[in-house]
């Protein structure tokens, strides 16, 4: 099957462009899409530090791309944002599109253990498999100068693969992050039947108690929340992250804004500031 990736579509937007691609994927056994945005390059030679964002739940490559807006300052500031899909797709395991927050579109970039979910390894796919094959195939982008930030179960991802390979990313944000699963509804569903009942491992995928381990962090992490997310309280609690930060002495810039919901609107109207935040850490 064809590892190497196929560019499936391409728009211009603000100067560089929005190309997806499909590939097969050996390590989710499967194919996968996925989008890069381009900045405008001056010459051929220039290469440029790559943003991953990670989608929440139910989403796909595509929602990012086209409801951020984040291209804008993207293109600006030289800096190509990769978006990777959030589950496999199409492997027809039994029960696997049941709900919308478990299964398909609903991956936790986590690697499960459990042997029914064995193709759902997202942890090293966006860790691992995506930045070898970006590195390969994509001469303009410096793989090696890397951020991470994502909304959401992308937040939870996001926060996560940062604290447990800060050698391999320079900076972190996230919007309305899930940062303590192992306390809240999605994340027992998901780590339960993913990675089954053992709880420390449940910890490994959990930013609230990761930090404690990997606390040499430097570059700030800034994290926005909406106060009308729905979800604030029950599901997302970044109180519990900022009490464990403050307790590790990580440096975290924790805003909460006052009327914002859980949504794209959300997103796309604090965007640039996190953009900027990992340009600066980029080009340090």
């Amino acid at each position: 099957m064809e590892t190497k990736p196929t560019e499936i579509s391409s728009s211009k937007m603000f100067g560089g462009y929005n190309k997806r691609y499909k590939h097969y994927s050996p390590i989710l056994g499967c194919s996968m899409t996925f989008h890069i945005y381009f900045p405008p390059s001056p010459s051929l030679c220039q290469k440029f530090p790559v943003l991953y964002w990670l989608s929440g739940l139910t989403c796909t490559d595509e929602n990012f791309i086209s409801k951020s807006g984040a291209q804008r300052v993207a293109s600006s500031e030289g800096v190509a944002l990769v978006a990777p899909d959030t589950s496999p797709r199409g492997l027809n395991v039994e029960g696997e599109a049941d709900s919308w927050d478990f299964g398909v579109g609903a991956g936790f970039y986590l690697n499960a253990t459990q042997d029914k979910w064995k193709n759902w390894q997202m942890y090293d796919y966006v860790v691992k498999e995506l930045p070898k094959l970006l590195s390969e195939n994509f001469p303009q982008l410096e793989t090696s100068r890397a951020s991470i930030f994502g909304h959401s179960m992308g937040g939870h991802g996001a926060l996560t693969i940062y604290l447990k390979n800060q050698d391999k990313y320079k900076s972190v944000s996230a919007f309305a992050p899930i940062v303590n699963p192992i306390n809240c509804p999605w994340g027992q569903k998901a780590l339960m039947n993913y990675l089954g009942g053992n709880k420390a491992e449940w910890e490994e995928y959990d930013a609230t108690c990761l930090i404690t381990k990997f606390n040499g962090v430097r570059v700030t992490i800034l994290i926005d929340q909406g106060e009308d997310d729905k979800f604030l309280h029950d599901q997302l609690m970044p109180h519990k992250f900022e009490e464990a930060c403050k307790k590790a002495n990580v440096p975290l810039l924790l805003r909460l804004q006052p009327g914002y919901d859980h949504s794209y609107y959300f997103i796309s109207t604090f965007i640039d500031d996190h953009i900027r935040h990992h340009a600066q850490a980029l080009n340090l």
